[in-house]
C-alpha cells in the first residue's frame, strides 16, 4: 500500500510552482484574506488547479466563528464559509478546513450552533473540522469537548460530508497528552481525514497557536513520528515558509510514514 500524500501550506500566489519547490504531493492554501471577511475572488488559474495531480486543501479564514452567540458574527461566518466552499469547489479542492470556533455562553450552546450551521450549509466539497489550540469556551480544544461536538455532528441531517482535521501543535497547546492523542481522536471521530503536522514554539498547555519548523519547537520528535504513523492520513505541514525548512519538514513526515 502506498503512503498517504504529504505536502505543505503555501502562499497560494503560484500554488503549483510552490508545491514543486517543496516536493509536495498536496498543498493547502487560503482563497481569501485569512483575517478578513471578503468573498474569495475568482482565480485565473482555477482550471489549471482543477486539472493538476497535486491535491488541494483550502483553509477557511480564521475569523469564522459559527458557534458565536453574537448574530452578526455567526451569520457573517456562515456566509463566508459558504463562499469559501463555493470557491474551493471551483479549484477542485479535496476539502475545506475550518476551525469550529468558540462560544462565550458555553460550549454546549456553541455545539448547537455548529449543528445548525451544518444543517444549513450547502457545499460540493467536504468540510473538515479542526481541533483548536486555546480559548476557555472553544468547542474543539479539549478532547472532552470534541467528543460532545462530534456526537452532535454525527446526528446532524446534512448533505455535506464532514471530516476531521487533527493539528499536532493545537493538541500540544491544549495540553493533551500527545503519546496517545491520535488514537483518542480516532476513537472520537472515527478517523483522521487530514493531519496538520506542526511543531510548537511554546510549551504544552499554554493555548498558544504558534507553529515552529519540525525540530525547532517543543514537541518530542519521536512522539511526533508516532502521531504521523498512527494517523496514517494525508498530511500537511503549516510551518514557517523558508523554502529549505519547509521542504525538510515535508521530508520528515514522509520518512516517518515510511518508517
Amino acid at each position: 500500500m502506498s503512503s498517504p500524500p504529504v505536502g505543505a501550506h503555501v502562499q497560494g500566489i503560484h500554488p503549483l510552482a510552490e508545491a514543486a519547490e517543496v516536493n509536495a504531493d498536496v498543498i493547502q492554501l487560503f482563497l481569501s484574506n485569512p483575517q478578513g471577511w471578503e468573498k474569495p475572488p475568482e482565480r485565473d488559474d482555477a482550471e489549471e488547479l482543477r486539472g493538476s495531480p497535486v491535491g488541494i486543501y483550502v483553509h477557511a479564514p480564521y475569523l469564522i466563528n459559527v458557534c458565536s452567540p453574537k448574530p452578526n458574527v455567526r451569520h457573517g461566518s456562515r456566509k463566508i464559509l459558504t463562499q469559501t466552499c463555493e470557491a474551493a469547489a471551483a479549484v477542485g479542492a479535496l476539502a475545506v478546513i475550518v476551525h469550529p470556533g468558540h462560544s462565550e455562553d458555553g460550549i454546549d450552546a456553541g455545539i448547537g450552533r455548529m449543528a445548525k450551521t451544518l444543517e444549513q450549509l450547502a457545499s460540493d466539497v467536504p468540510v473538515f473540522l479542526e481541533n483548536t489550540a486555546g480559548g476557555d469556551h472553544a468547542v474543539a480544544r479539549r478532547f472532552d469537548a470534541l467528543a460532545r461536538l462530534w456526537a452532535e455532528v454525527e446526528s446532524v441531517k446534512s448533505d455535506v460530508e464532514v471530516g476531521f482535521c487533527f493539528d499536532t501543535c493545537h493538541a500540544h497547546a491544549a495540553g493533551e497528552d500527545l503519546s496517545d492523542a491520535v488514537e483518542r481522536a480516532i476513537a472520537i471521530t472515527g478517523g483522521i481525514d487530514l493531519l496538520h503536522v506542526n511543531d510548537s514554539r511554546d510549551p504544552a498547555g499554554t493555548g498558544a497557536d504558534r507553529h515552529a519548523n519540525i525540530g525547532a519547537g517543543t514537541i518530542d520528535l519521536d512522539v511526533l513520528r508516532h502521531m504521523i504513523r498512527a494517523a496514517a492520513a494525508p498530511s500537511v505541514v503549516e510551518t514557517p515558509r523558508d523554502v529549505d525548512a519547509l521542504r525538510a519538514d515535508v521530508e520528515f513526515v514522509r520518512e516517518a510514514l515510511a518508517g
